[in-house]
């Protein structure tokens, strides 16, 4: 009696016949096994494909349209880049600057025609931030797909970015400077021949307000996210005043400790927190702390000091980060508190150096996208992003987009704001 135990798990079969019988009944097995899980698949992809077809679809007017956005494939706990890419896509002068620029160089010899495209496997060390960054934002809102895996653009983040290599959970506010740093060095450098200047100029309208510089020559990064903070120190024994021009990308703002127990909107327990409260404790006068004792140059020793921030220039696109995490003595805790902040004009005028040299208008701003960290830790949880566009607001939650509603948007815990300064033609309604 032959044993033919085990071929459905993959063992060996002993005691075959001469003929290798009973491995060819094993063979004829697995092949019908493999064409049914085959065909299942084929049927559930299609299955699949229909239900997220038919979840781009929409009632305008009373009539059938397509949602055109495109989601963000996770490439494991990857939610963290995909949530900032979704909000960049959708700040229009940003995104339409990448959009614009030239492909990548064609290869020569045996590859010429074909365009260079960076895999895993390839190994490559001439990687281009830019290049992959602009296919992605090109693969986003042309409705031709559900969702787009950005495998490319990891793979090069992988290589320039070591903090970000692994498949764990990270901090996107990290990841969001990091990318924006690494946009604005390798553009300074020139992208595939084409001097960043030339570009810049042929926008006059970034050209012309492009004062901003971080390291360097200025690119279409400080001239969108680029601001001036004037940091103003006194001595407290002398009176000595010390100011300082510090560049930045982007507004940590502590959310003030009074709040901090307070976790939802309808909480009854004291007053709401706001986006004012966070920016009035940002800019208020500080006295600093014996651990942060200012040199005093005409005392000659350390002197305890107090501290302000003046905005002296605003960008055209504010960022503005919660600081949602904090540092315990073995851990990093996270604030839940809920912080409201307006959909439209956030008045940021009274935070100015010199507000009376601004317009009306140009200190108004309105929300463009929202980053929300779902989730106790920052080694934890889900990132997802809400963003408006062509007067619609979307819920990205990776390869998922939803059309969603302001009263929805205004709920969500905020970790990072996307704020657009507002052109002089739009009302005045402000914060």
């Amino acid at each position: 009696m032959e044993n033919i135990e085990g071929y459905r798990c993959d063992d060996f079969v002993v005691n075959d016949t001469k003929l290798g019988l009973v491995q060819k009944v094993r063979e004829h097995l697995q092949n019908l096994e493999n064409s049914t899980f085959t065909a299942d698949r084929h049927r559930k992809r299609k299955l699949l494909e229909n239900s997220s077809l038919n979840s781009k679809l929409l009632k305008v007017n009373g009539s059938t349209t397509a949602i055109c956005a495109t989601g963000l494939r996770n490439l494991g706990n990857t939610c963290f880049m995909n949530a900032i890419l979704q909000s960049l896509s959708n700040i229009e002068q940003f995104c339409c600057y990448f959009k614009e620029l030239p492909a990548v160089e064609l290869r020569n010899g045996k590859t010429a025609g074909r365009r260079t495209y960076h895999t895993r496997s390839q190994g490559d060390n001439n990687v281009s931030l830019v290049e992959e960054f602009r296919k992605t934002l090109c693969a986003l809102w042309q409705g031709s797909q559900t969702a787009f895996s950005p495998e490319s653009l990891f793979y090069v983040v992988w290589k320039i970015m070591p903090n970000f290599r692994g498949y764990q959970q990270q901090d996107a506010h990290e990841f969001m400077r990091y990318l924006l740093d690494h946009l604005h060095l390798e553009l300074q450098d020139g992208f595939n021949g084409v001097s960043h200047s030339t570009i810049l100029q042929e926008n006059s309208t970034l050209s012309a307000s492009n004062k901003c510089c971080i390291n360097g020559a200025s690119t279409v990064v400080t001239a969108i996210f680029g601001g001036i903070l004037q940091n103003e120190v006194n001595c407290l024994i002398c009176g000595t005043e010390s100011r300082k021009f510090d560049p930045f990308l982007d507004l940590s703002l502590d959310i003030p400790s009074q709040f901090r127990s307070k976790r939802s909107k309808n909480q009854e327990n004291g007053p709401v927190c706001s986006l004012r409260d966070c920016l009035r404790s940002f800019t208020d006068l500080e006295e600093l702390d014996e651990t942060e004792l200012y040199m005093c140059h005409k005392c000659k020793k350390k002197q305890k000091s107090t501290k302000k921030f003046w905005i002296q220039k605003l960008p055209k696109v504010l960022c503005l980060h919660l600081k949602r995490f904090h540092w315990t003595a073995y851990l990093r805790n996270k604030v839940d508190t809920y912080v409201e902040f307006p959909l439209r004009g956030l008045d940021m005028k009274c935070y100015l150096l010199e507000p009376e040299n601004s317009g009306p208008e140009s200190c108004l701003y309105d929300l463009a996208a929202v980053v929300v960290h779902h989730g106790s830790g920052v080694g934890s949880g889900h990132y997802t992003a809400y963003a408006t566009h062509e007067g619609r607001w979307f819920h990205f939650n990776d390869s998922t987009v939803t059309l969603t509603d302001e009263e929805t948007v205004v709920k969500a815990k905020a970790y990072i704001l996307f704020y657009v300064e507002r052109q002089a033609k739009a009302g005045s309604d402000k914060l």
